[in-house]
């Protein structure tokens, strides 16, 4: 319903994207001097050298989004790495909110491209573009994943070596509104992209998140997402044009699916913490959330 149909190597070559970039989050999670040569000195040498050419005007990532993506994603990896391994910075409150920033901008970002795209119809950055009410559908969706961003205040730094990003008040069933939402997001505006750029790229830090390093998803987040960005910049014919490339179906009737069932997942949340807000009079701006909640309690007893 969503792809072509999926040949057993774009399957293959799928999962090995989604394990490749599991691999390079927990290598530079946990080295600091490797964090810096993957996110800082190799990301000048390509926009010197290498994206000028490869992600010019006309090719699938030659749009402004995908530059500001990128260079958006890289920025908060940056300054996550300084929120950790700069001595006092988790101390200070306005810091903590930077995380809450950036998360909410590149939200944003992808909203105001879904709304754009609503009115596409037909051949756009090289890629055929089916716009509709969907689209403004899974961009309020998008809102609601924003303005449920909460706990911010509450973020730290693990004491292992690793020295994570933790943010316990960041749970499963926002983590799983804004996978939805993304996945909705990548399929109606970038649908050709949908398969590496949504579902395994989507897997490989929310994996991280449920089963290698609760607590850190933000981080595993913009890690993955960054090393994507910086691939695909780099060698967009992987997904445009190689073999292993797996195109969309543009089904309109898979559009409607995943966005309604984004903006279902989005409004249940926003339901939920509204309520919870309301009951013990918490401020969304100061106050984490879900603190009575066993699985915030695991993620703080653990880390701390």
């Amino acid at each position: 319903m969503f792809f072509e149909t999926i040949p057993w190597q774009s399957a293959l070559v799928g999962v090995a994207v989604t394990l490749a970039l599991i691999v390079l989050n927990e290598i530079s999670r946990r080295s600091k001097w490797a964090a810096i040569c993957c996110f800082i000195v190799l990301p000048i040498i390509l926009t010197i050298f290498v994206w000028p050419t490869t992600a010019a005007e006309g090719t699938t990532v030659g749009s402004w989004f995908a530059w500001v993506k990128v260079y958006s994603c890289l920025a908060g990896v940056i300054g996550f790495m300084a929120i950790r391994y700069i001595k006092g910075a988790v101390n200070n409150k306005y810091l903590l909110f930077f995380p809450a920033f950036i998360l909410g901008f590149n939200i944003f970002e992808a909203v105001m491209r879904e709304f754009q795209t609503s009115g596409f119809n037909g051949m756009h950055d090289s890629m055929l573009i089916i716009g509709g009410q969907w689209n403004i559908l899974n961009a309020i969706a998008g809102i609601l994943n924003i303005v449920t961003i909460c706990g911010w205040a509450g973020i730290y730094i693990s004491k292992n070596k690793s020295q994570d990003m933790m943010w316990p008040d960041m749970l499963w069933f926002w983590i799983i509104a804004y996978d939805l939402w993304n996945f909705a997001y990548v399929y109606n505006c970038v649908p050709d992209h949908s398969f590496y750029a949504g579902m395994c790229l989507l897997l490989s830090c929310t994996i991280p998140a449920f089963f290698i390093k609760k607590g850190a998803w933000l981080q595993h987040r913009a890690s993955t997402l960054g090393f994507w960005m910086m691939f695909v910049m780099t060698f967009p014919s992987f997904v445009d044009t190689s073999a292993y490339a797996v195109k969309s179906s543009h089904n309109t009737d898979a559009m409607w699916l995943i966005s309604i069932i984004s903006i279902a997942f989005n409004l249940g949340v926003f339901v939920y913490q509204f309520a919870k807000i309301r009951k013990f009079k918490l401020s969304p701006l100061k106050d984490e959330i879900h603190t009575d909640l066993k699985v915030y309690q695991d993620v703080a007893a653990v880390n701390n």
